[in-house]
């Protein structure tokens, strides 16, 4: 008489702690690859995707072209090894077309950065609440989870709490951290005159801290508290970790033309050429506006901005290119992006298993998301980054 074999069957369940991007991703992921799991997302706060509302200015920059990147590092200060590996899995086309295929049709900018169509994050976020209730994915608001203990009897943990402004908050998890600091913030100025210049647009801007290697390129926008704009915050974000060490206190540098010094030379000799009788500060090369010209020059020339373009010595000339490629301010405090809120820092990546985001030192804990020592540049990078270890992590624990 032959043996039957006896088959046992459990259903098995997945803990998300984290209601925001990264942890819906997950959730949604892993319900599609195994529709038998049972997930239940955890989020201290009473409302879930926060951020994603608030992103973009409400519309939500979910991911980009990465048509103008042709380095990780370049959008990635931490965390760009890593993620040039999960890409190869997940990468902003597959993103892309995830959204699509789950109902939010996208459009890309001119600065190939990646928004719903209906340029509204409540798109996004409608999406995930319906894929979640399709998919019977427990939501549970309100709740805060102080140890992993507590989810003992769960077969998988996700942490995607996001990123922590202070590293101590990190401790619970009990794993090797990286210092959290500030990343993605504006520049308070104390320079009164340029604050006054606030709303002014300059298209071709470039950044740098002196003395070092980290610049940015990009729009600058002056505001009433001094900097801002792509430019800046990506400066800000490169520099993070120096930035802090400084008390946010350093020199800034300025580059008004995106041209070098002999190009500059060049035009500025072109415009005297051509206008000899004409006010210094009355004709504006670069497309500067009138008004940051007008700084320009009399920050640089004096009372001699008023005088005619032939009157401009060599010594002045000179004076002036450098004012327009290597101007210099003092960085006096930051301040908070208010779309944004971004850290460097986390849970160490070498704590962690590169191809599954598993804990070295826990198995079946994952990590996703901001939580991690990975974060990018604004432009959609930062939630690139969410929905690609998300993927990672629910492919993993499927794979179970």
């Amino acid at each position: 008489m032959s043996a039957h074999p006896l088959f046992c069957y459990m259903t098995r369940r997945t803990a998300i702690i984290g209601g925001g991007a990264a942890g819906f991703f997950a959730a949604i992921n892993l319900k599609e690859m195994n529709p038998e799991m049972e997930v239940t997302i955890f989020e201290q706060s009473n409302r879930v995707l926060q951020k994603v509302e608030i992103s973009g200015g409400g519309r939500c920059n979910c991911t980009n072209t990465f048509a103008e990147v042709s380095d990780l590092s370049q959008v990635y200060p931490r965390g760009h090894r890593l993620l040039k590996r999960l890409f190869k899995t997940f990468d902003q086309q597959s993103a892309y077309e995830w959204f699509e295929r789950h109902g939010v049709m996208l459009v890309v900018q001119d600065d190939q950065c990646v928004f719903p169509l209906s340029q509204d994050s409540h798109t996004i976020i409608n999406m995930f609440l319906s894929e979640a209730k399709h998919h019977h994915i427990e939501i549970c608001t309100g709740r805060k989870i102080l140890s992993l203990d507590e989810l003992s009897d769960y077969d998988f943990i996700v942490v995607t709490t996001g990123g922590s402004p202070r590293t101590e908050r990190l401790q619970w998890l009990e794993h090797e951290t990286i210092k959290c600091v500030p990343s993605l913030f504006s520049f308070n100025v104390k320079d009164e005159q340029l604050r006054q210049l606030m709303g002014t647009v300059v298209d071709d801007a470039s950044v740098y801290i002196p003395g070092t290697k980290i610049r940015a390129t990009g729009p600058l926008l002056i505001t009433h508290w001094g900097m801002s704009g792509p430019a800046v915050l990506r400066l800000s974000s490169y520099a993070a970790r120096i930035l802090s060490e400084q008390n946010y206190k350093s020199p800034l540098n300025i580059n008004w033309t995106g041209r070098n010094e002999g190009e500059v030379m060049d035009e500025l000799n072109e415009v005297a050429i051509l206008n000899p009788h004409k006010q210094i500060k009355s004709i504006r090369p670069f497309t500067l506006s009138s008004r940051l010209w007008t700084y320009l020059t009399e920050k640089c020339l004096g009372e001699r901005a008023a005088y005619k373009w032939k009157d401009l010595n060599r010594k002045e000339l000179n004076r002036l290119t450098n004012q327009l490629v290597n101007d210099s301010y003092e960085i006096d405090g930051r301040s908070a992006y208010k779309d944004e809120f971004v850290t460097c820092g986390g849970i160490s990546l070498s704590a962690i298993h590169s191809n599954t985001l598993e804990s070295k030192i826990r198995p079946h804990l994952f990590f996703a998301g901001e939580v991690l020592d990975i974060d990018g540049v604004t432009g959609g990078f930062n939630f690139q980054a969410a929905w690609t270890t998300a993927y990672t992590v629910a492919s993993a624990i499927a794979n179970y």
